[in-house]
């Protein structure tokens, strides 16, 4: 199979689809790759790393489009990259589609084969090549949320891990996944107060055996959500329920209880956030003002660290597209249960049920397609 890398072009977004050691595996497996000229030099692959595996650096977008039997990306393909979709293409990249009506349509429209990296499973009913960005998101969100409370950021002017003789901040972590775990890791090594909150008491019980009394477990049926967030110097955002749009666990009235200069990291916001004032921003533009509490709400956090976030994506992401690319999509989805939950939209039909549900479209079981 022709597999097509496009450079990304949402704003800020210095990822890429493919390393070229990941193109090496493609290659090796009799597949032609192509790749857009510089794509990768963000994340600091250069067309010469990629020339030397075999690859062929292509000037435009549109030729790769044009050509590629696969597109492999890493974000959502923007509005001038959905008119580039042919009928049956495969486009294997992340999707959030339940957030992102306009998307939606357009692959709809474009009668394309939509894998969303969100949405593929295992048999622990984990998310695997969602998890090493979350993880990455997660880390970011304490070091940037420490960030934004510094004073020239119109934070609090508090030190997160305090400083001797002085008590560190409060950090309030909504959500015990894959996130909110490794915001755990930073901000309990930062030494800051730690408050974990999750509905599920088996996770919870997890947690404290990874952490022990660095952080606090608040089961969310049992606490006073308000109290918590009238705490918070930091409040993470690391909700997700699997390709559906973010709970809004946080409220607009909520915001009158935190502390002037307090900061809120959304991680959530790329499945809509799960902050009722959160709207996405950039990593140009990070950050937003609401009741004197400042909102970081980067949709494509792990961007900012492109070279770590491309080759643990492509860790993830690798094995199931030499599975696509040698069997074709049809038996690959249809072998692997996993792989099909990875299916949003195919050629003209929305076969993931939260989609469906959102936007009012008819859900078709996704093998009924292939």
């Amino acid at each position: 199979m022709k597999i097509g890398v496009p450079k990304e072009i949402k704003p800020q977004e210095h990822r890429i689809g493919l390393t070229p050691d990941s193109v090496k595996t493609l290659i090796s497996e009799g597949h032609e790759v192509l790749v857009e000229n510089n794509g990768g030099y963000e994340a600091g692959f250069e067309n010469e790393q990629y020339i030397s595996v075999g690859a062929k650096i292509i000037d435009k977008a549109e030729d790769i489009f044009n050509d590629a039997d696969i597109i492999v990306k890493v974000k959502e393909p923007q509005s001038v990259e959905v008119k580039m979709i042919r009928e049956n293409q495969i486009i294997y990249t992340y999707l959030h589609l339940a957030a992102a009506k306009e998307l939606t349509e357009g692959l709809i429209k474009s009668k394309g084969v939509c894998i969303a990296y969100e949405t593929v499973t295992d048999d622990n009913g984990r998310l695997p090549l969602l998890a090493p960005m979350s993880a990455v998101a997660g880390r970011m969100s304490v070091q940037a949320g420490a960030h934004c409370l510094e004073k020239n950021q119109n934070g609090r002017g508090l030190l997160l891990g305090g400083a001797p003789g002085v008590e560190g901040g409060t950090v309030v972590i909504l959500g015990g996944g894959v996130v909110g775990e490794n915001a755990a890791v930073i901000a309990t090594g930062m030494r800051a107060k730690v408050h974990i909150v999750d509905k599920s008491e088996a996770r919870l019980k997890q947690l404290v055996e990874m952490f022990g009394d660095k952080i606090i477990p608040e089961q969310s049926d049992k606490i006073d959500l308000n109290k918590l967030v009238a705490e918070a110097d930091l409040l993470i955002g690391g909700v997700l329920i699997p390709g559906a749009e973010a709970p809004k666990l946080i409220t607009k009235p909520m915001l009158k209880l935190m502390k002037r200069g307090s900061v809120i990291v959304d991680v959530a916001i790329d499945q809509g956030g799960c902050v009722e004032t959160s709207k996405p921003t950039t990593h140009g533009d990070p950050t937003y003002i609401i009741d004197d509490v400042i909102h970081y709400c980067v949709a494509n956090m792990p961007g900012g660290v492109p070279r770590t976030s491309t080759i643990a994506l492509n860790n993830a992401t690798l094995p199931y597209l030499v599975k696509i690319a040698n069997d074709g999509y049809a038996k690959a989805l249809s072998d692997d249960k996993h792989l099909l939950a990875g299916l949003n939209v195919c050629k003209g039909q929305v076969t993931y049920k939260a989609v469906a549900d959102v936007f009012g479209h008819d859900y078709v079981d996704p093998l009924s397609t292939l």
